[in-house]
């Protein structure tokens, strides 16, 4: 046996495909509920570890992070890194964005950064492992090999990673039945499935009540929370150094022996577990249901399920297990469970997987739209018109109040008998004059829809507060981009009959201008380009033209502060929902979705968006 130890860095895959490691005090708190067993729960709330987490909860079983208020669906890992490395000294590396915060590399590029600074090295090229820069220790900066733009960089010390130790057993050291001697046949299948499979078939044939484990690993399993590192390079192999690099003549490559992802790999089975054979018969007996525990009998239904499915018995299905319909998981999982016990074969579900974007398309491929001009569209900075005071453009939607009615103005909730109660500074308009909108009726002081002006976007459009009215064009804040639209050759679930349309938005990031939260200061622009799927339907073709309306008019985009990361000075979504899950709907932006061409269209005629509107734009 060979004892060797590994630290442990939870990972969330982000929306550009990166792996972001958590920090070192979250992946504590999610190590401590997974060596706490069944008992926790198998649900991490990172929250109670970090409050800028508060929405988000790991489910293990899954391997998914979710988040509350969004219903945000992300994959985790489990990954295994050298002690000697970075994040086992506590070292992180982070770079200065554009908002003045840090943030950390992923944990590979931190490591690589480590190890040529703790060789004394003057810079490292991250070239080699797909990073187009530069980190010249001399200066601290972080250097764009195509563009030259520098950022900072620096190192700090935060806690260590969580360490695990096991124990390594010898290649084929597990017992193989008599039936396999006459003849060789191949090596066990190590997948956790089949583990998990194999374990429950020696436990059934060897008719015990504790946990079911293969017999010959009773003898020889590490203690809870242990983990099994691969064995150590053969005699040919190249030696390791402090970062887990193997290093050859001219070249670095990023060694695979120092750390293994776990991701897969159900709460109870230890990645890379050999299988065991069942018994010396070649036959598995039939345990009594009434002496296994509920854990027992829920991997026994799990594992039954398994065989049928690869031995082609008809089975029930029980669905919802991923919880993604109104369907309790819980109460699907106990009726499989039950129907186990009865005897009834059960087959459980894997849950869906994330698909984000459409297969590869060519060039040749990719259609225009009949009945819509062009294939992009670019918008910049639409000055508001000049020349015309407040009280001006008000006029045109006001019918002056004699005789106000004894009611509160719901802008400054004075009473309209009352001098307005605003205090900013306004122009010559006297506090007690009120005035009635012209579509909807409102009345409000006119001191106050002054004001109400003042504060927004100035572009000659008055929206009312009480009911949404929109007076004149209504126009955005969205910085400068351009949009793209074309046909591709695939459909969306629940849209056999037709193709797809498409939308590629593209916006840089910038310098905030006076209509902005903060002019003059630098914005971010995340997830760019963002790519956005209608049905290339009649009323899909619909939705398109409204959002060129849309995109025009600069209502798509705004910048603020982000829902999803809590980022400030970013380009965000601008109540406007799009639809970003080309194959799937687990994050809830995707499809099938029955009602959102409709819910769509409901959202930009709140933004005084209509079919009205596309001729107004052609005039």
């Amino acid at each position: 046996m060979l004892l060797a130890s590994a630290v442990v860095v939870w990972e969330w895959l982000n929306e550009h495909g990166r792996w972001r490691p958590y920090s070192p005090a979250v992946s504590h708190h999610i190590e401590a509920v997974v060596r706490a067993g069944p008992r926790a729960g198998g649900s991490v709330v990172l929250g109670q570890v970090d409050s800028r987490l508060a929405p988000y909860i790991i489910d293990l079983q899954s391997m998914n992070q979710f988040r509350q208020d969004t219903g945000t669906l992300r994959p985790v890992r489990r990954n295994y890194y050298d002690p000697s490395s970075a994040p086992g000294k506590g070292v992180v590396w982070e770079w200065e964005n554009d908002n003045g915060s840090w943030t950390p590399y992923d944990m590979e590029v931190g490591i690589t950064i480590q190890h040529a600074y703790e060789k004394q090295h003057p810079w490292i090229d991250l070239t080699s492992i797909g990073f187009s820069y530069v980190i010249d220790f001399s200066t601290m900066g972080q250097i764009n090999r195509q563009t030259q733009r520098q950022r900072r960089v620096r190192r700090r010390l935060d806690l260590i990673y969580p360490m695990v130790t096991g124990t390594l057993p010898k290649a084929q050291s597990w017992p193989a039945s008599p039936a396999s001697a006459a003849s060789p046949a191949a090596p066990p299948c190590s997948c956790p499935q089949c583990v998990l499979v194999m374990s429950i078939k020696a436990a059934v044939a060897d008719g015990g009540t504790g946990p079911l484990q293969p017999p010959a690993a009773r003898k020889n399993m590490p203690p809870p929370g242990a983990v099994k590192l691969p064995p150590p390079p053969g005699p040919g192999a190249k030696p390791l150094d402090s970062t887990g690099t193997v290093r050859g003549p001219g070249k670095t490559v990023p060694s695979q022996a120092i750390r293994r992802q776990a991701s897969s790999t159900p709460a109870g089975v230890t990645a890379g577990s050999p299988a065991s054979p069942p018994g010396a018969n070649g036959k598995t007996g039939r345990v009594a249901l009434a002496t296994l525990n509920r854990t027992n009998l829920q991997r026994l239904a799990i594992a039954q399920s398994r065989v049928l499915i690869a031995s082609g018995v008809p089975t029930v299905p029980v669905k919802n297990l991923n919880g993604s319909s109104p369907v309790n998981p819980a109460l699907a999982g106990i009726t499989g469970i039950l129907m186990s016990a009865a005897g009834l074969p059960v087959c459980l579900t894997r849950p869906p997987k994330l698909v984000l974007h459409p297969p590869p398309v060519s060039k040749s491929e990719i259609k225009s739209i009949p009945g819509v001009s062009n294939t992009s569209r670019k918008t910049t900075k639409k000055q508001a018109k000049k020349g015309k005071t407040p009280e001006e453009v008000l006029k045109k939607y006001l019918q002056k109040v004699r005789h106000p009615p004894d009611e509160d103005c719901t802008i400054c909730m004075e009473r309209l008998t009352a001098p307005s109660g605003y205090k900013g500074l306004q122009p010559t308009v006297k506090p007690d004059l009120v005035g009635k909108l012209s579509r909807c009726g409102h009345i409000y002081h006119i001191y106050c829809l002054v004001a109400m002006y003042n504060n927004g976007n100035k572009d000659g459009s008055l929206q009312c507060p009480t009911c949404k009215t929109i007076y004149g064009v209504k126009t955005g804040t969205q910085p400068p981009g351009k949009m793209e639209y074309h046909l591709i050759p695939h459909s969306l679930p629940g849209h056999p009959d037709c193709k797809t349309i498409r939308i590629i938005y593209s916006i840089p990031p910038g310098i905030q201008g006076p209509e902005h939260p903060n002019p003059g200061k630098s914005f971010s622009a995340r997830g760019f380009p963002r790519h956005c799927y209608l049905p290339d339907s009649e009323k899909g073709r619909k939705v398109l033209k409204l959002l060129l309306v849309a995109w025009d008019r600069r209502l798509i985009f705004a910048i603020g502060t982000s829902s999803t990361t809590g980022e400030s000075d970013t380009v965000i979504w601008n109540e406007v929902h799009h639809k970003t899950e080309f194959g799937s709907n687990l994050t809830g932006h995707g499809y099938p979705d029955a009602n959102y061409l409709d819910n769509v269209l409901a959202e930009l005629a709140a933004q005084g968006i209509s079919e009205d509107s596309t001729a107004q734009e052609k005039d």
